[in-house]
Order: C-alpha cells, then structure tokens, then sequence
C-alpha cells in the first residue's frame, strides 16, 4: 500500500502543477460546462448549438487552416499512427498524464456533478450521453427526462431475438452483437432519408435518431444474448421506471442495487476514449462514408472484439484466475513476482498492464479501485488485483521495453463482474460495446452536424519511406 500511496501522491502533485497552468482557461471552459437548462429537450438544445458550432470550424479553417500541428516520423508511420494528430474528436481528450477528460471534465469531477440515481451515487450514464453531446452539465430532470426517452425508443423487433436464436451457440458473444446491430439496420432513418434526397444540412437529425435508437437498443439485444448463452434462454423484460445501467443490469439477471450502482459506473467510464482508438476510429472513418450509425458501430464494434483492444478485459479475469490456479488465492508476493515473469518469458504480456497514450495510472482503474473499497474490500480477487498493482509495474520498469507499466482499465473490471455473480468472462467485451456506443453514437452526430468529409489519409510504400529518409539524410 505504500507504494498506492505514493503513486497517488505524485498523480495529485502533477494535477496541482498541471492546473496552475491551465487556471485562466479553465475558468472559463469550466463555466460553459457547467452551465445548465431547464430545457429537458436534448434535440431542441443540439439543434440551438449546431450553427454556432459549425460557424466556429467555419472561421477555424478559413484562419488557422494552414497552421502545422507538429512534425511526423517514419517510426510514426510504420508504429501504426502513434501520437499523429488526423482527427477532430469534440466528445472526450485524452492527456498521456491526467487521463481520460469527457467535454473537459474528468472523471471524479464527472462523478461529482452528474446526477446519480441515489445521493452519492454513482453517475447516471445517460448524463454523460447529455454532458458529451451538449458540453453541458444536465440536473435530475433533463436526465430523467432522457432515460424515460430511451426507454420509450428501446423497443426492438421480435425477429431480432429470433435471428440471433438462428446464430450458433459458439459463436462469440461480439460477434452476436454484431450481426444483431447490422439485423437493426434496416431501421436506419438516415439511411432511408438519404435514399429520398435529405439535405445535408438535416444529415444530424437522422443520424441523431438513428443514434439514440441504438443506444437505447442495445441493452435488451445484449442482454438477450447473454440469457440465450448463459442463463437457458430465461429472458427477462426491460422494467417501465429503471434508468438505463440500472436497467441493463435488471435485464441481465442483476437486481443487487450494488451490482446496478456497478453497472452505471462501467457504462460512464468506458464510453469513450478520445477518437484515436481502434474502435472510435472505425466508426469515424466508416461513417466519413455517409454510413449509418448502424453500419459504423457495427464496424466498431468488430474493431472493438481484438484481443489487443476490448477483449483484452476479458483476458484479464482469466489470466487472474490462471494465477489462482496455480498459486492459490493467499499467493506471497515473491509468488506473484515468479508468475509475472513466467508468463513474460513465455513471450506474453501481464494483461491489464500498458496503455498506447496513458504514461500512469488510468483513472478508469481508480475510481473501479475506489468502487471496490467501498463495496467489496474483502474479495480475494480484488485483494490480488491489489498486490499486482505493488508488484507489476517494477517488473515491467526492470524489463525496460515498457513505456507504461502501469494498470489501465481492464485491469480491473473483470474482478467486479465477478463478484456480483456476472463470472462469464467471454461475455465482458459485449458490456465494453453496449458502454462505447454512448461515444462513439455522440461524436457521430457531430461529425454530421459539421459536415466532416471522407476520411483519405494518404499510404505510401517501404520503398518510398527508404527514397525519402535517403534524400532526408543528405540534403
């Protein structure tokens, strides 16, 4: 635990250095966030912003336009695109040192302001679905008016579960996903108003229906699937007053209120990540297209199913269980220490461990961490995530080929799915998905509220690389 303590310490010495910095911006950033309505409509407030949004990328471009963003390596180039800027994402930012920031706020700021279903609990998701599409702070009543809107669009067609029913049972649990959401895409009313020649000024509007039809679908499809696998096909219908985590949580089988306060927090903190990720991007460049909402989260969703991306939370739990195989649930420390490095010198990596952009800790593990004190400080598993948190970060600063050792949120889910009863580790990335689209859906109406065009980065060849590093070194 000294080692925790220290470690936090640093982050908050960072934080303080990092905010006198950014104070005079932040100011007044912080105030527009912050502002609220009464209004409960959220397409009546998006429909107010958009012209003012699309006049601010409007002068961005016709002043700033040429500016350079910074310089390129070939490293970059053949490193798959690390650290190069090619993307506007208006929903979330990600900092390598404060981590993950939805519409400015992070994400204990986020647990502080958005509405919770109870005094002091956890965020209600569908505030952060309104925090990321209007940059604003929603009260109790816009969020309430949201869930019960979700609820009333969640209904999905019966020939849904039937084609899932028609999937074979060994398919993954993603992959049902999938094919359940390209299944929902007939009902795509952007889709169907561009076959009848919308203007592309309405491009939003059908997009934003299209969008919040599958948020609020995607629930019942996974937990269907979940049941169908899992539970011999018991489905459970959606209840008329529940907000949506706690919802997701009831059709899945979960009525614990601890396991509902559970679900709400992984369904925030898991929703978007900035839009460099696999499967943020994916739905960016299919929907540059002009792609439904439909086909572009299906498209991440397949990005999503990678072992080196969402499944990863998956292997997580499995690999902790592995070590629980082997050693035993009460392993010493210098046990754990002989585990790691078995499974490093096997040519693996420590699940769970590492981050493309993060250089510490992930907020998303600590406010899991901070869940599992206070709900479940004595769980076994938990208590060993614990000592991997003291343990494999030096070992992977001793092995030297880590630019971060330290946990990220995968690191941690699994272990409080598991205690609540939800022990399916296969099923864990569909949770990741049904979370993501609350993201991934917000940035999609903005990229069509501002009309952003086709994605076309411009490949080149090793050859080409060689011929210009060549001219580079001699002129």
């Amino acid at each position: 635990m000294v080692f925790f303590r220290a470690l936090s310490a640093l982050s908050t010495l960072r934080s303080r250095s990092r905010s006198a910095q950014q104070s005079s911006l932040g100011t007044s950033v912080r105030w527009l966030q912050m502002e609220t309505s009464s209004d409960l409509d959220l397409h009546g407030q998006l429909k107010e912003m958009i012209p003012e949004q699309q006049e601010r990328l409007k002068k961005l471009k016709a002043e700033h336009g040429k500016v350079q963003l910074g310089n390129f390596t070939t490293d970059m180039v053949l490193g798959g695109m690390r650290g190069m800027i090619g993307l506007l994402w208006e929903t979330s930012l990600l900092d390598p040192d404060e981590g993950i920031r939805f519409r400015g706020l992070s994400i204990p700021e986020c647990q502080k302001v958005l509405p919770a279903a109870k005094p002091g609990g956890e965020p209600l998701p569908e505030g952060l679905l309104w925090l990321l599409l209007t940059g604003k702070v929603p009260n109790k009543s816009q969020v309430d008016a949201l869930s019960a809107e979700l609820r009333d669009r969640a209904q999905v067609p019966e020939k849904l579960y039937k084609f899932i029913d028609g999937l074979d049972v060994t398919a993954h649990p993603m992959t049902q996903l999938s094919a359940g959401v390209m299944y929902l895409q007939v009902q795509s009313e952007f889709q169907k108003a561009y076959s009848e020649g919308i203007h592309k000024s309405k491009y939003w509007e059908t997009t934003y229906e299209d969008s919040l039809n599958l948020i609020a679908r995607l629930p019942a499809l996974a937990a269907y699937i979940y049941r169908r696998l899992y539970k011999e096909g018991q489905f459970i219908p959606m209840h008329d007053s529940l907000d949506y985590g706690g919802n997701f949580a009831h059709m899945l089988g979960f009525d614990n209120p601890k396991m509902q306060e559970l679900m709400r927090l992984y369904l925030t903190i898991h929703s978007d990540h900035e839009g460099g990720n696999v499967s943020a991007h994916t739905a960016h460049l299919v929907g540059s297209a002009l792609s439904d909402p439909y086909l572009s989260f299906a498209a991440a969703l397949n990005g999503l199913a990678g072992p080196l991306h969402g499944l990863a939370n998956q292997e997580v739990l499995l690999w902790i269980k592995s070590v629980v195989d082997e050693c035993g649930e009460n392993v010493s420390t210098e046990q754990l220490k002989e585990y790691i490095w078995k499974t490093l010198k096997s040519g693996k990596v420590v699940p769970g461990y590492g981050h493309g952009v993060l250089r510490q800790t992930d907020p998303r593990y600590t406010c899991q961490r901070e869940f599992a004190l206070k709900h479940l400080p004595d769980d076994p598993l938990f208590q060993l995530v614990s000592k991997l948190y003291e343990v494999v970060p030096p070992i992977l600063t001793e092995l030297g080929k880590v630019k971060n050792p330290w946990p990220n949120v995968d690191a941690h889910s699994g272990v409080l799915l598991n205690h609540f009863g939800l022990t399916e580790a296969r099923y864990y990335t569909v949770l990741f998905g049904v979370s993501r689209s609350i993201g991934i859906c917000s940035q999609l109406i903005w990229d069509r509220a501002l009309g952003l065009p086709l994605e076309r980065p411009k490949s080149v060849t090793m050859e080409w690389l060689e011929n210009y590093c060549r001219k580079a070194a001699t002129s």
